[in-house]
């Protein structure tokens, strides 16, 4: 209790002082440009622009932050990218919104690493894990669950035929504690198995990759990015101990629904978002209606907007708030 109390006075403290730092930026601003209308210098006009600008994007990211009310939403985040049926398409799709999510994190500051990642039979990715570290990662992320729909001139159809094809993201909070979620030894499978993803030759010359089996719930984790057995079993086991606490907090919103009378969706869950790459240039999202037609800067990470509407909605719609891993 007493280290929760101290690490929620440190976010505080953080708080206040991003806050009074914008405050101060702010000031700067005003009066550089109360300088620039004064003067005729057009460099001088091109740093208050580009100021306002900085300023803006980051009052933006705090406003946002502001939206965050779930338990875990100040903490780091696993996010996974899945394709969906549809073969070379669909892992090309996974590989597109990969490179959006790390360019996103990395306009964030945000450490990224890749935990987990198995290649396409072609091209582009089946499936990939990243954890993406800074503090507000899961509060952010959280808003991008869900089904992701492309539609475009496939690149690998010969008659250049209109395409749609599917990507499901998960987005998990970290664990910030083997207490947190504590896992019994018994109830696990371990299976080893050799590498077949990036990491060189050296890799694939000993079973370093790992799976584990969470034999009560039936979750499978596995790694096979790191060079030894050991490292891949730590990586594991800590996307375990994630999906575990995104499973008691699932049951635990699913109590609640019941008490509120709540019609609970099960599976892959509804598509969210669809980016329209022909015959028009269109990203919508489907739960805010929010809209742009500047699909480049989206799929470049300018994720931003989507994500504050989204966690708008959410706060003004969840009777408690949106405190689940699901908002």
């Amino acid at each position: 209790m007493a280290q929760h109390i101290l690490r929620e006075a440190e976010r505080l403290r953080e708080d206040i002082a991003a806050w009074r730092d914008l405050e101060r930026r702010a000031t700067e601003v005003l009066e550089l440009a109360e300088l620039a209308s004064t003067d005729a210098d057009p460099d001088l006009a091109l740093a208050v622009d580009a100021e306002y600008a900085e300023l803006d994007v980051a009052y933006a990211t705090r406003r946002t932050a502001l939206l965050f009310s779930g338990e875990y939403d100040d903490r780091d985040a696993l996010l996974t990218i899945s394709a969906g049926a549809g073969g070379t398409e669909a892992t090309d799709w996974a590989q597109m919104l990969l490179r959006m999510y790390l360019r996103w994190a990395e306009r964030h500051r945000f450490a990224t690493e890749i935990l987990d990642q198995t290649e396409g039979e072609e091209v582009g990715i089946k499936s990939v894990t990243v954890a993406v570290d800074g503090r507000g990662a899961y509060g952010f992320l959280r808003a991008e669950r869900g089904v992701h729909r492309l539609v475009r001139i496939s690149p690998f159809d010969s008659q250049k035929r209109r395409q749609t094809t599917f990507a499901l993201i998960e987005v998990l909070p970290e664990v910030e504690s083997e207490v947190e979620v504590e896992i019994d030894p018994d109830d696990l499978r371990i299976d080893t198995f050799r590498a077949t993803g990036h990491g060189g030759q050296n890799v694939n010359k000993t079973d370093s990759a790992v799976r584990i089996t969470h034999l009560p719930t039936g979750i499978v984790t596995q790694s096979q990015n790191e060079r030894s057995q050991l490292q891949n079993k730590d990586t594991a086991l800590k996307v375990l101990r994630a999906r575990l606490l995104e499973r008691a907090l699932e049951e635990r919103e699913a109590q609640l629904a019941v008490l509120r009378g709540e019609h609970v969706e099960a599976g892959w869950g509804h598509q969210i978002r669809s980016y329209v790459l022909h015959p028009y240039q269109m990203v919508k999202d489907l739960r805010t209606e929010y809209e742009t037609s500047n699909t480049g800067a989206v799929l470049d990470g300018d994720l931003d907007a989507f994500m504050r509407a989204e966690l708008e909605r959410l706060a003004t719609t969840s009777p408690a708030g949106g405190g689940t891993a699901d908002g």
